[in-house]
């Protein structure tokens, strides 16, 4: 049974989830935001669980208590999913205005997800005279030169506001650089014969000359990650000349395979 309805532009999410609460209300309040939709599962005014299409339980409920355009329903019912989070209401949502002014001051410090983390010492010099959580440790592991911050969060399973707080802490003490290693490409057919094979991709040798200025990419780069437009992939690459700047040259395979033709704009970047 549906009894509260409404668009998120004439009432907060942080509003309705507080009234649900006062009220003592079982049900679910589902909430959609563009693409995007979510659900806050309450038993007697108690967030016990949230699901999203990319996460569940706390991260779930933080990432749709962001939302502030679309429309909300709250249904009714009885509640059988077990219960993930454990924290009051109240508790949630201070840990949730605190996630959102969190993300804005480091957006501001790291504006672009797509950027890539490098630390420029080693362990243990890197970690020496800072403070950091046990979670923040685990995800400097994944800041190697080649992940960007959406890559890092994806293998480490931690969300953006910890994997920036921990690049900002690096970065303040100067122990962080943020590289912009994308480069934009035309796809092109590589040409192959009785004594070239297929195996490979081919980028011209001014790239690599370009890469090889920044810190962690020593050649030979043996490697590439091709962003095309379903997804990365990593291919092995050779530098060659002959072939015109910014272009890239692919087996017809791998074009085939990936629905690419010739002409197509992708972003490459050296991978380990």
């Amino acid at each position: 049974m549906s009894n509260l309805q409404g668009t998120l532009e004439s009432i907060s999410l942080t509003d309705v989830v507080q009234l649900l609460h006062v009220n003592r209300k079982t049900g679910m309040l589902q909430v959609s935001s563009g693409k995007v939709s979510g659900v806050l599962y309450l038993s007697s005014g108690e967030v016990i669980h949230a699901e999203t299409l990319s996460a569940k339980g706390e991260v779930a409920a933080f990432e749709i208590l962001e939302w502030t355009t679309g429309r909300f329903e709250f249904l009714t019912t009885q509640v059988q999913t077990p219960a993930s989070i454990r924290r009051t209401v109240p508790d949630l949502l201070m840990d949730s205005a605190r996630l959102q002014d969190s993300r804005k001051r480091l957006n501001q410090i790291f504006p672009s997800l797509t950027s890539v983390p490098w630390p420029t010492l080693p362990a243990p010099q890197l970690l020496e005279g800072l403070k950091l959580f046990v979670e923040e440790r685990r995800i400097l592991p994944f800041f190697d030169g080649f992940r960007d911050f959406k890559d890092v969060m994806a293998a480490s399973g931690q969300h953006d506001v910890a994997v920036l707080q921990a690049a900002a802490i690096l970065k303040d003490a100067g122990r962080l650089e943020v590289l912009e290693p994308d480069i934009q490409v035309t796809v092109g057919l590589l040409k192959t014969g009785l004594f070239k094979k297929g195996d490979h991709l081919e980028l011209p040798k001014s790239l690599e000359t370009r890469w090889s200025q920044l810190g962690p990419y020593h050649p030979p780069i043996r490697n590439l990650r091709i962003i095309w437009p379903k997804g990365p992939a990593v291919e092995r690459v050779e530098f060659v000349t002959g072939l015109t700047d910014n272009q890239v040259a692919i087996p017809r395979e791998l074009m085939q395979a990936w629905g690419l033709a010739e002409g197509t704009h992708v972003k490459v970047r050296p991978a380990p």
